[in-house]
């Protein structure tokens, strides 16, 4: 079991670029534990951690409804957005600069058969990650992601989850919002669920802009710990 993770950070990428190197880089780790299930071999499978900003970016999930995009393509040029149907689970989301997004491309078998016990990870993963900004973060009952006053008329989201797998093989992850330009979430129904908002940790310390760097170092001092991983 190689519980080793690479980590890359791509910086500010197109969305498709970064849907298509995420793509590569899945397909890698399945086509080895194809050769070595057809061949009884045992080759080590690589994991793979990859942080992304995108530009303004809309994405619909394959469970998705499309009537949840509250644009139409000229209004999204207008805006400098791009839309793309992708293979993910979940609803629609929006990506965009000040956001901070995950995407864990691991094999499962070198940590745990369990997708449920991933999600709830990642999740935990952003809920210490917000604690030690003072914030008591939370999931909400039959709603992935991760919230804040859950159960209140003032519950917000913070960020989103929608994940693929297949043969225990993941890929996109999550979007945590730290310095998000709240405004582009106006333009959807976040996640398909209406009437309940959306915020960023920059408005929610009350600053002007968070530190993103330090913000990914939280993120994989945890992650690390809760999958027993090492990066590199």
């Amino acid at each position: 079991m190689n519980k080793t993770i690479t980590l890359q950070d791509l910086g500010l990428k197109d969305y498709k670029q970064a849907w298509d190197y995420q793509e590569r880089l899945f397909k890698d780790i399945v086509d080895v534990k194809i050769k070595n299930r057809r061949e009884d071999t045992q080759t080590e499978t690589n994991n793979y951690f990859l942080f992304v900003e995108h530009p303004h970016v809309y994405t619909l999930g394959k469970s998705g409804d499309m009537s949840n995009l509250l644009l139409n393509e000229q209004q999204l040029a207008e805006k400098g957005a791009t839309f793309y149907k992708i293979n993910r689970g979940g609803d629609i989301t929006y990506h965009g600069p000040g956001q901070i997004v995950g995407y864990p491309i691991l094999d499962l078998d070198n940590f745990f058969t369990d997708i449920h016990k991933y999600l709830r990870f990642l999740e935990e993963i952003i809920i210490l990650t917000l604690a030690d900004y003072g914030l008591k973060a939370e999931r909400s009952e039959g709603e992935t992601g991760v919230w804040l006053d859950v159960g209140t008329p003032f519950a917000r989201k913070i960020c989103a989850l929608g994940v693929r797998a297949s043969r225990w093989v993941t890929m996109h992850g999550f979007a945590l919002n730290v310095n998000a330009n709240l405004g582009y979430f106006d333009n959807i129904i976040p996640c398909g669920i209406r009437g309940k908002a959306v915020t960023s940790l920059h408005v929610e310390l009350g600053v002007e802009k968070v530190d993103e760097a330090e913000v990914k170092e939280k993120l994989i001092k945890y992650f690390a710990e809760l999958f027993e991983a090492n990066f590199k």
